[in-house]
């Protein structure tokens, strides 16, 4: 993908060398609890893993996963990934940001470049996104670039031995 740059952050393919700056700033409680897969503590190694992962899929001709740095001041402190791309269908996007640029706006931003991207790029005519009831941040970021509550799963996420609801939004073309 081509880099996009913004007032706000620059968002471009994960890289080698990377590892560093991912694995500092992921590593929090409340980003591992708002996450499916992020574990806590996040380890160098976690982020080595999870980039050698990314430069795999990027060779693809036909990804099904696709994951974005979300730069700023020339650190990743954010990604932004597809899951389960289905070429002219849909896919999931799921995504973090550093505790430290919460409540800027940024994603806001990062959702509606990614999401109008993954139509035109894939031919999608659904993204959708899972976010557990206890994050009303998450969902107020989807909502606002239109997004649609479908329903929600009771039960359905397990995290630290409790079981919590997770709200299904959608967007679709």
């Amino acid at each position: 993908m081509k880099q996009i740059e913004t007032a706000k952050f620059i968002l471009r393919n994960i890289a080698k060398g990377d590892e560093f700056a991912i694995a500092k700033n992921i590593n929090d409680k409340t980003i591992s609890r708002n996450t499916a897969t992020i574990p806590y503590p996040y380890k160098l190694k976690d982020a080595e893993d999870w980039i050698k992962v990314c430069l795999d899929r990027e060779k693809e001709k036909d990804p099904t996963e696709l994951a974005l740095a979300v730069v700023i001041d020339g650190e990743v402190c954010g990604a932004v990934s597809l899951h389960k791309i289905k070429k002219n269908h849909k896919a999931e996007i799921g995504y973090w940001l550093a505790k430290k640029y919460w409540g800027r706006g940024i994603f806001s931003e990062v959702i509606k470049i990614v999401t109008e991207l993954s139509f035109k790029k894939f031919k999608l005519r659904r993204i959708y996104a899972g976010v557990y009831s206890f994050n009303p941040a998450s969902m107020k970021v989807l909502i606002k670039n239109g997004y649609v509550l479908e329903g929600v799963l009771k039960k359905d996420i397990k995290k630290g031995g409790r079981l919590f609801d997770k709200h299904i939004y959608a967007k679709v073309k």
